[in-house]
């Protein structure tokens, strides 16, 4: 008898052929991830106006209380009463975690994102930002805040809208018997560039300072006042995104091939570059719906992953699943304790400014160390 005759042959072999893909390096980059992620975590809910040990504060994450009551999962994933608790958890598990856990999603929708769309325009400098996706969403968010303030519940659909008209835009433009990667990315600077200038220009008919305050943070990308309401905002986008990412990695390896070979396999080059496109729109507007536009990362992140565990693609999204959230984690203490470490002020700084000076400096390396950067 055949192993496809077997029930569940097929399921097994498939699980086998996907840990024969995890190497060494895969495994080493998702290890060193979570311990970043962990350590970023515990110093995220140490620290603030109410203080405790790391060692308090890892016995109130752990609490078992909390950890394993049920009602207390209720109201944290679907927004139900709290259960009592010491008021220790309570900071930790209501306010502080929160904050850890969306810094998670949006790293990991980032780094997927920017590693799609790296596919897609076979070009490793692309990003959600470079293609107009993160410059179309913070537009349709920033016209929300200033002008539409009544539909601020609405900012994940918003986010969503604004990142699939801005990438359209970008596809029609570079359409001409079909796109190439170069028309994609350069339609994606024209049109990201039009977007800032309008997004500029918004902030001049905002009359209130707690809208224009509103508005810079989400320009700039910020964690700070985040909760449970974010968490439960982006992880269904982000599951489906995540998914459907690890789903495609086939897909996008095709991709790589070039678009003469991927035709000749039988691949509709057109419809599935349109398709992954969305996927990781899907992932950008997830993240920039939470925290606004955060740089960098989605340029970042794909880049530093394919170093250690090269570009087949479904080592490369499972590495950034796990490399994106330990860099925003990171990014994250660092805007919250920076300047509090350096001159002592308690002032936080959006997140996005932490990965700005981060990735700034990253990339003028790699243009002073590598003399093909670009294509992929």
């Amino acid at each position: 008898m055949s192993n496809s005759a077997v029930p569940g042959a097929e399921s097994t072999s498939r699980v086998q052929q996907w840990l024969a893909g995890v190497d060494g390096a895969l495994l080493s980059l998702c290890l060193g991830s979570v311990l970043v992620v962990v350590a970023g975590g515990l110093v995220q809910v140490s620290f603030g106006t109410y203080s405790m040990t790391v060692v308090e504060a890892w016995q109130a994450v752990v609490n078992p209380n909390v950890l394993l009551n049920l009602q207390a999962w209720e109201a944290f994933v679907f927004g139900a009463d709290l259960p009592e608790m010491n008021q220790r958890s309570l900071i930790v598990w209501n306010i502080r975690l929160p904050r850890v856990f969306v810094a998670m999603l949006v790293g990991m929708n980032l780094a997927v994102s920017g590693a799609i769309f790296q596919a897609v325009t076979r070009n490793e400098l692309a990003s959600p930002f470079i293609l107009g996706v993160s410059s179309g969403a913070g537009l349709l968010i920033l016209l929300t805040l200033v002008v539409f303030s009544g539909l601020s519940a609405f900012l994940p659909l918003v986010a969503a809208l604004g990142g699939a008209i801005a990438f359209l835009i970008v596809y029609a433009i570079a359409w001409k018997n079909g796109t190439s990667p170069v028309r994609l990315v350069l339609a994606g600077v024209i049109v990201g560039t039009i977007f800032q200038s309008l997004q500029t220009g918004l902030f001049f008919f905002a009359g209130d300072i707690g809208v224009v305050q509103s508005a810079i943070a989400w320009t700039t990308g910020s964690l700070t006042g985040t909760d449970w309401e974010q968490v439960r905002m982006a992880l269904p986008w982000t599951a489906l995104a995540m998914l459907l990412s690890l789903v495609s990695s086939r897909q996008l390896n095709v991709l790589l091939l070039g678009e003469s070979t991927a035709r000749a396999l039988g691949m509709s080059v057109e419809r599935v570059r349109f398709a992954l496109s969305g996927i990781a729109v899907l992932a950008a507007a997830a993240s920039i719906a939470v925290a606004g536009i955060v740089s960098f990362v989605g340029l970042i992140v794909p880049h530093l992953v394919r170093n250690i565990v090269g570009s087949e693609y479904k080592k490369l999204v499972v590495g950034c699943l796990f490399a994106g959230p330990a860099l925003m984690v990171a990014a994250d203490v660092g805007a919250r304790l920076g300047l509090q470490v350096l001159v002592g002020a308690s002032t936080q700084i959006p997140v996005g400014i932490v990965t700005g000076l981060i990735g700034g400096p990253y990339f003028l390396y790699l243009m002073r160390k590598q003399d093909a950067l670009g294509e992929i």
